[in-house]
């Protein structure tokens, strides 16, 4: 006997097809209302953003946390993606891991209102209607994801360049991936006169989880302006 066939509803494939491009474009329109607005862009604003109703938007999203989920999801992909070819353009481990320190830099600075929604917004409530508010970080969401995301990057220099067995690079990589997150967030919060470049701040995180901060800061102050110049140019 033979097995009966499946046959697929075109009419239902047109449909997811066309549902998963709408939500990618309530996504996109979420992260420019975000990017102009700020982390507590309202849902209204984001539609308006879509150039469509609220009610549209719940109707693709289940309340603001899965549409602020959508969004982390996009955000995390997209950084990953261009940290993985950052490091993967460079020529030595050295050089994949300042790459990788300045691709960070670069993005968050580009839209930090982003990068607070999508680390640092709570949403409150379940259901539609409910806003995002700044709060604190959460462990365990999107900043989880991204994390965990880029720990792997992170190691593979590390790993080359001293040989250590995969765990002790995963644990170095943990470690590097909080220390370059608290620096430019840090960095990112406090403006002024005074505040290091982005390119600056790079270039002293990667020599500190390179070197050390205790030997590169003890080196500094016995070589003075041309030994830090040097010791830049030994390795690049």
């Amino acid at each position: 006997m033979s097995r009966p066939t499946t046959v697929v509803d075109g009419r239902s494939t047109r449909w997811d097809d066309h549902r998963a491009a709408r939500r990618a474009e309530l996504v996109h329109a979420a992260r420019k209302a975000v990017h102009r607005i700020g982390p507590g862009a309202s849902m209204d604003e984001i539609a308006a953003e879509a150039g469509t109703s609220k009610s549209i938007v719940y109707r693709y999203f289940e309340d603001k946390a899965g549409l602020r989920l959508a969004v982390s999801a996009h955000v995390v992909a997209t950084m990953h993606d261009a940290l993985r070819e950052a490091a993967q353009a460079a020529p030595t481990p050295l050089a994949a891991l300042r790459a990788m320190v300045r691709v960070y830099l670069e993005m968050i600075e580009h839209s930090p209102n982003v990068y607070w929604f999508v680390t640092r917004t709570a949403i409150g409530g379940n259901g539609p209607g409910t806003d995002a508010v700044p709060v604190g970080p959460e462990p365990g969401e999107a900043l989880g994801a991204y994390l965990d995301s880029v720990i792997e990057l992170v190691a593979d220099p590390f790993a080359r360049a001293v040989g250590v067995p995969a765990a002790t690079a995963a644990a170095w990589a943990a470690g590097a991936v909080g220390f370059v997150r608290g620096a430019g967030e840090w960095w990112l919060a406090h403006q002024g006169p005074d505040r290091q470049t982005r390119d600056d701040l790079a270039e002293h995180v990667t020599q500190w989880l390179w070197n050390g901060p205790v030997g590169v800061l003890h080196n500094d102050e016995n070589l003075g302006s041309r030994g830090m110049h040097e010791s830049r140019q030994e390795i690049r």
